[in-house]
């Protein structure tokens, strides 16, 4: 398997993949999606700055993503960013063949996949943080897994939770949900939960402390010691 780190700007992303080809298509795909994001902050700066949903008159599909993400969240469209620019660098991969692909951008994930994978999960100063790991099935299709803490990272947040992961094939809705529930959750409310029957949000795992809070269909959660020199540090989005 190849691993390659690869970093732009704000983008700072760990690419796995089968073959040279499939990394270079991961990386086209990525610089595509944020050149379209690059263009729509230049001519409407508002979009960048909100925390609130909006939709731009006549987006593109990445930016259209990202609104539609928000609108559902209740966030602003930066909140879906990192998520997006993941999905649009495998579904390149997918174009060039690809049957195994994984862009980790920041703690942000796509991923297909056609062998099981472990994920482990980074929750800060939790005692749980790098000792379990996501198991997950082969994917016929690909799945977002994002990841959003108030304690780990440069991303603002409202919420006290060391980190909460989001399952969707919907990968820039990941990224929205897991800010969006990230920023509500705490141990004694989980009323934003709530809100997820009827999306295409899967599962939701979220760690606060050593607590642990579970929400749909999540793959089987195993003891794992994460190494840390793998994690993708991400800065603050575009």
């Amino acid at each position: 398997m190849i691993r390659e780190h690869f970093e732009f700007r704000q983008t700072i992303a760990t690419i796995l993949a089968d073959e040279p080809g499939h990394v270079e298509a991961a990386k086209s795909g990525m610089m595509a999606a944020r050149q379209e994001v690059e263009r729509q902050i230049a001519t409407d700066p508002y979009f960048s700055a909100t925390l609130e949903p909006y939709t731009p008159e006549a987006p593109g599909r990445t930016v259209g993503r990202m609104a539609r993400a928000a609108e559902e969240a209740g966030v602003g469209p930066m909140a879906a960013v990192a998520g997006a620019i993941a999905w649009a660098g495998v579904e390149a991969m997918v174009d060039a063949g690809a049957s195994f692909g994984l862009v980790d951008n920041g703690g942000d994930i796509a991923l297909v996949s056609d062998r099981e994978v472990k994920i482990g999960v980074f929750a800060g100063a939790s005692p749980l943080s790098g000792r379990i790991a996501f198991l997950l099935p082969p994917q016929e299709g690909i799945l977002g897994i994002c990841t959003s803490s108030a304690t780990v990272g440069p991303s603002i947040s409202f919420g006290i939770a060391d980190a909460v992961t989001v399952f969707s094939p919907d990968v820039a809705c990941a990224d929205a949900w897991a800010t969006a529930i990230c920023n509500q959750i705490t141990r004694d409310d989980t009323s934003i939960l709530d809100a997820l029957p009827g999306t295409e949000i899967r599962g939701v795992l979220a760690v606060i402390g050593d607590v642990v809070i579970r929400w749909g269909d999540l793959p089987p959660v195993v003891r794992a010691r994460v190494d840390e020199r793998l994690i993708t540090a991400g800065r603050p989005p575009v």
